[in-house]
């Protein structure tokens, strides 16, 4: 894999996408180790900016993302991951997507 640029924080952002119906998922954060579990074990892993470690996305819930595909951006600094949803919700509340709430 090319060099991503994690910046000075150690962090870079992931959107997951559900790779079947394009719809955006939820806004993650991953920092090296996170990203080579998730690249080992084809399951989404993130860093919990909150809990200061790194979690398996639906490791309580059971709720989780197989990765189909990951890419760059032209700047290295942020992910998007093309993921099977595992289970019925991406967002911690019980929605599909954690984007749900219009306002505008």
């Amino acid at each position: 894999m090319k060099k991503l640029n994690f910046e000075t924080s150690g962090l870079i952002p992931v959107v997951v996408q559900e790779e079947k119906s394009c719809e955006v998922l939820m806004l993650g954060y991953t920092n090296r180790q996170a990203l080579q579990l998730t690249l080992k074990t084809g399951y989404v892993y993130f860093w919990s900016r909150k809990r200061k470690k790194i979690w398996l996305k639906g490791e309580s819930s059971g709720n989780k993302l197989r990765v189909k595909n990951i890419f760059t951006d032209c700047d290295r600094d942020t992910l998007l991951i093309k993921a099977d949803l595992i289970g019925s919700a991406a967002c911690h509340r019980g929605y599909k997507s954690c984007f749900m709430e219009k306002i505008y």
